[in-house]
């Protein structure tokens, strides 16, 4: 089947791709692996919000509702999500798992599961966090109790009264973290290997997207100091309650830190203990870095995602070494026709920056197929 232009993805960076393109005049395919438009939201952990403010977390053309507050849940996102698909009149076709994208002569080869698409341009916008990581532990064969990927959790039901060790020190292992200790884990450990800095959501009663937009504009080393400043004003001094120095700060490192929404508080109650890196498992439980052991019923692995996309683009030249895009997202790639969205790792918001990079995106592609119409 022929299209001018397919989108493989129909998270936010697909559907902002879509909806601009359509705004230039052209009509994209979106085609997306699940059930619905915005699912892998859906399947999120249940207490899950956005960490940026609804007035950049939006996309072009078609704001968040007000009546959503300041940082949505988990299912208002992904009904948001549908709600913009429709407003635009993207074509999506759901159920539809991309296998491998590849050129062909002058034109893009888009496999799916029961179909092929011929495609001049392909727009890849299948997530920086598609496939979940899983680290080989010595002794995971032994360990007798529940072992699960951080993708595979929704709430804390089943964990009551038991011992859960979460591996892991993003985002989502202390909110994952948190959430044992709020809903009756009998004791819950948060065991980190690099430790990043933790920040206030709201310092000073202002978002810290926003602060974070206006100390992106000074030197990274003068932002970082004022960044440790405030979460030590704010949140106090961790040290005190067992968590370890920091191994980086956030603007000179373009990493997200921790954003606090809960998991201070827990620290500072003792119900969520930090411990060294997981070094091993035993029958009944983990050995830590440093030699100590503890016994634990569960453990929830927070180790992150890959983009997975070495497994998806059959080409050479567009992906480095750690297999994300070599072109900034919305720019053109080396191999003509091939374009990626929302593949940017940004203090502004993963969401602002997608709507962004959609709009470059949209002009890029316009001019190449006038270019070689």
């Amino acid at each position: 089947m022929d299209e001018k232009i397919v989108v493989v993805g129909a998270g936010a960076a697909g559907l902002a791709a879509a909806a601009v393109l359509r705004g230039r005049g052209l009509d994209p395919l979106v085609l997306e692996q699940d059930t619905a438009i915005g699912g892998t939201w859906a399947r999120r952990y249940d207490r899950l919000h956005l960490h940026t403010v609804r007035d950049h977390s939006g996309l072009p053309g078609y704001p968040i509702p007000r009546e959503h507050g300041r940082y949505l849940s988990r299912d208002a996102y992904a009904g948001y999500l549908q709600d913009y698909a429709r407003h635009h009149g993207v074509r999506v076709r759901t159920l539809t798992p991309v296998s491998a994208l590849r050129r062909s002569g002058a034109r893009w080869d888009v496999d799916g599961a029961d179909a092929r698409w011929r495609a001049r341009v392909v727009v890849v916008a299948t997530g920086q966090y598609r496939v979940p990581v899983v680290p080989a532990l010595p002794g995971r064969e032994l360990f007798t109790g529940d072992l699960v990927h951080s993708v595979d959790y929704r709430n804390a039901t089943g964990y009551a009264g038991r011992r859960v060790l979460v591996v892991g020190a993003g985002n989502s292992g202390a909110e994952i973290a948190t959430d044992l200790a709020e809903h009756g884990a009998a004791f819950v450990a948060l065991a980190i290997r690099t430790p990043p800095p933790v920040v206030p959501r709201d310092p000073f009663g202002q978002p810290v997207q926003k602060t974070g937009m206006l100390l992106s504009r000074l030197p990274p080393a003068i932002a970082d100091r004022l960044a440790r400043l405030t979460a030590r004003l704010v949140l106090g001094d961790l040290a005190r309650h067992g968590y370890p120095r920091p191994a980086w700060w956030p603007y000179s490192s373009r990493r997200v830190p921790i954003i606090d929404v809960g998991f201070v508080a827990a620290l500072k109650r003792g119900t969520v203990q930090v411990r060294p890196a997981l070094e091993r498992l035993t029958v009944g439980g983990a050995v830590y870095a440093d030699g100590r052991s503890e016994p634990f019923d569960a453990i929830l692995m927070a180790t992150g995602f890959t983009s997975g996309l070495d497994a998806l683009i059959e080409a050479d030249g567009v992906l480095d070494a750690v297999h994300d895009p070599l072109a900034r997202s919305g720019e053109p790639t080396v191999l003509p026709g091939l374009y990626f969205n929302g593949y940017v790792h940004s203090l502004r918001g993963h969401l602002f920056e997608a709507g962004r990079s959609a709009r470059v995106l949209a002009d890029n592609v316009a001019d190449y197929l006038a270019r070689t119409a």
